[in-house]
C-alpha cells in the first residue's frame, strides 16, 4: 500500500500538467463535509456517494490526477472504533466496515473495467515480442517490479527490526518476508497508470507488456517460495481461528455493524 501511495504522490506532484487553485480549493468542501460525516460514523451511502464524487470531479477538474481525491476520500475514514462503541477491541471499525461492503463493486467492477480498458496490449507475434523484449524500457520495469520490490521491502523491514523496536512475528522468518515483498512485485493498476503517464503513448503498449510480464514473474515465484511454509501458515490459521472461536467475537458483517445504526 505504501509504494501505491508514494506514486500518487508523486503523480500529484509530477504530472500535473496545468492546476487550478480555485476549483481544487473549491474540491475541499465536499471533502470536508464527507470527513465530518464519517467521522460521526454516518454510514448512508445517499449521503457520503454524491459527496465524494463531486470531489472526485473536482480534484479531476482542477488539473491534479483524480486518484489523489480518492486516497483522501480514503485517509477521513476512522479506522479504529469510537471509544463510545468498545474502542479497538469490540471489533472492526468503520474503514474496514466500508472495505467489504464495497468489495464486491471494487474487485467486481471497477478493477475489471480499468483492465478492459488499460490492457489491451498488440504484440506483433514472436518477432514482436522479441523486439519488445529489447528495449531497455520494457527490461527496466520489468526488473524494477520483479528485483526492485523486494530489494526495497526487505531492506527497509531489516533497517526497521535492525535499528528501532520492531520486530517479525514470532510465528514469522525472514523467509516469509522474502516471499511477500516477491509478491508486492505484482503490479497492476497504479503500475499501468503511472507507466502510461511516464512513457507517453510512444512506448505505452512495450510499458504494458513489461508490466504484466513482471507481474507473472513476481507471481510465481513467490507462489514457489511461499508453498513451501505453507504447512507454517496451516498452523498459524488453526492458531488464530482456535483463539477467536474461544474469544467469542461476533461477525460484525453478519449481524451488523454495532458501533451506530445506519443513518
Amino acid at each position: 500500500m505504501v509504494d501505491d501511495l508514494v506514486a500518487i504522490v508523486i503523480i500529484a506532484l509530477f504530472y500535473t500538467e496545468h492546476l487550478g487553485p480555485l476549483t481544487l480549493a473549491a474540491a475541499l468542501v465536499p471533502l470536508a463535509l464527507f470527513t465530518v460525516l464519517v467521522q460521526r460514523r454516518v454510514r448512508s451511502w445517499w449521503l457520503l456517494l454524491p459527496l465524494a464524487m463531486t470531489t472526485w470531479a473536482l480534484v479531476h477538474a482542477s488539473g491534479v490526477h483524480a486518484t489523489v481525491a480518492g486516497v483522501l476520500l480514503a485517509f477521513a475514514v476512522p479506522v479504529l472504533r469510537s471509544e463510545q462503541a468498545g474502542g479497538p477491541q469490540a471489533g472492526p471499525g468503520l474503514a474496514e466496515h466500508f472495505e467489504h461492503r464495497f468489495r464486491p463493486l471494487s474487485a467486481g467492477v471497477a478493477v475489471p473495467v480499468f483492465a478492459f480498458l488499460s490492457a489491451g496490449v498488440s504484440i506483433g507475434g514472436l518477432d514482436g515480442l522479441a523486439g519488445v523484449f529489447g528495449d531497455p524500457v520494457v527490461l527496466g520495469v520489468a526488473v524494477d517490479l520483479v528485483a526492485g520490490k523486494p530489494i526495497g521491502i526487505m531492506g527497509a523491514t531489516w533497517l526497521m527490526s535492525r535499528f528501532t523496536h520492531a520486530d517479525l512475528d514470532e510465528d514469522l522468518a525472514w523467509i516469509d518476508m522474502l516471499g511477500l515483498s516477491i509478491l508486492a512485485g505484482i503490479g497492476f493498476t497504479v503500475s499501468l497508470l503511472i507507466g502510461e503517464l511516464a512513457f507517453g503513448a510512444g512506448q505505452d503498449a512495450h510499458v504494458k507488456v513489461a508490466v504484466l510480464a513482471g507481474s507473472l514473474t513476481a507471481a510465481l515465484l513467490a507462489t514457489v517460495i511461499l508453498r513451501l511454509r505453507d504447512r507454517t501458515y496451516r498452523r498459524i490459521h488453526e492458531k488464530e481461528t482456535a483463539d477467536l472461536d474461544r474469544d467469542g467475537i461476533p461477525d460484525v458483517y453478519e449481524t451488523g455493524d454495532p458501533e451506530t445504526p445506519d443513518r
